[in-house]
């Protein structure tokens, strides 16, 4: 009995002795966050749950880098920044909240309202920095117009050509395709030059219509993941309506754009996010003092760069608060529908 406990006993002795106290300390650390070492075994729970919590600060540091400046947007638009003086100080100074709030009602002598003061000058005063009749609603109605008409006429054309690439079998279809995805690498800039002498001769830019035609014949993108989800959709649908007498237009009519329609709706609701806050392609192509610039850059013009206008170097806020109200309706659609949005781009990827 005496030899069979010395036995028993003999590797606990040997265990201590092999690692010093020290290691043996920083291995129960390693294993109270998850991690087996040599001397301890780790619990698989344990390591979840660390894990689990690693993960979701990492998570909610993004979160915070994210929301963090579209709230200093909105507590800027509530500065009081009236007073010309102190306004670059005023927004200069903001953290979470500014120090001169239209929520407190510290106004200026000069200029008295209520809270939403700042939204009050833009909507009412604001955008006349463009020119004297030039107010909010024309601005509204550009934005809808140069988002609505080349998105939908765009997609739909974008989406045409994509059925053509998934589902026709015609001679050089895939290095037409390739060509086309290859003109995605030539830089924007490059070709903005010649854009631009080109829509001035045609007289496209004090009627607005520089940015609406050119959208109407579709993007390749649009295109591009269009028919990524054509390719789950089976053949044998269009097979059988061949065989019954319809003919393309029909088939595409008829069957793809009902079946695509998750993936044309996600495409036209990113197609027009980007029309809407298009601001370059105004800014670069339609004349500063014309009826015909969009939102964004209206309210661009309320700075003070390249014109006037009573509130140009005085009253930030109010331009932040036509920053706010332009990207509102943004928000409010990716809310909506982010997950016809985020389903429809995993199901780009299945082929049939």
């Amino acid at each position: 009995m005496e030899n069979l406990e010395n036995i028993v006993e003999e590797p606990v002795v040997q265990e201590k002795q092999e690692y010093s106290s020290i290691r043996y300390a920083f291995g129960a650390v390693l294993a109270f966050f998850g991690i087996s070492s040599k001397t301890h075994r780790a619990s698989k729970k344990r390591a979840k749950f660390v894990g689990d919590v690693f993960t979701y600060i990492v998570l909610l540091f993004g979160t915070f880098l994210m929301v963090y400046p579209f709230w200093w947007m909105i507590a800027a638009s509530f500065a009081d920044t009236t007073d010309g003086a102190t306004s670059t100080q005023v927004i200069r100074e903001i953290v979470w909240w500014p120090t001169r709030s239209t929520v407190e009602g510290t106004f200026s002598s000069t200029h008295k309202g209520g809270i939403f003061w700042n939204y009050q000058l833009f909507f009412t005063e604001g955008l006349t920095v463009v020119n004297g009749d030039f107010t909010f609603w024309r601005a509204l109605l550009n934005n809808l117009i140069y988002s609505i008409v080349p998105v939908v006429i765009g997609v739909i054309t974008s989406a045409s050509a994509a059925f053509s690439f998934a589902k026709i079998n015609w001679i050089g279809r895939n290095a037409v395709f390739y060509f086309l995805l290859a003109a995605i690498m030539v830089p924007g800039p490059s070709i903005m030059t010649a854009q631009y002498a080109m829509y001035k001769s045609l007289k496209w830019q004090e009627n607005g219509l520089v940015l609406i035609i050119p959208g109407m014949f579709g993007s390749i993108m649009t295109a591009f993941f269009i028919r990524q989800f054509l390719f789950g959709l089976p053949t044998s649908i269009i097979e059988a309506a061949k065989i019954d007498g319809a003919g393309y237009f029909r088939i595409f009519c008829g069957f793809i754009l009902p079946l695509a329609m998750p993936a044309i709706m996600a495409q036209g609701l990113l197609s027009f996010m980007g029309c809407w806050n298009n601001y370059m392609g105004s800014y670069i192509m339609i004349p500063d003092t014309s009826n015909a610039v969009n939102l964004p850059h209206a309210i661009a013009k309320m700075d003070g760069y390249g014109g006037g206008g009573r509130y140009a170097n005085t009253n930030y806020a109010a331009v932040i608060a036509g920053s706010v109200v332009c990207v509102i309706p943004v928000m409010i659609l990716f809310a909506c529908f982010q997950k016809l949005i985020i389903g429809s781009l995993m199901l780009t990827g299945s082929k049939e």
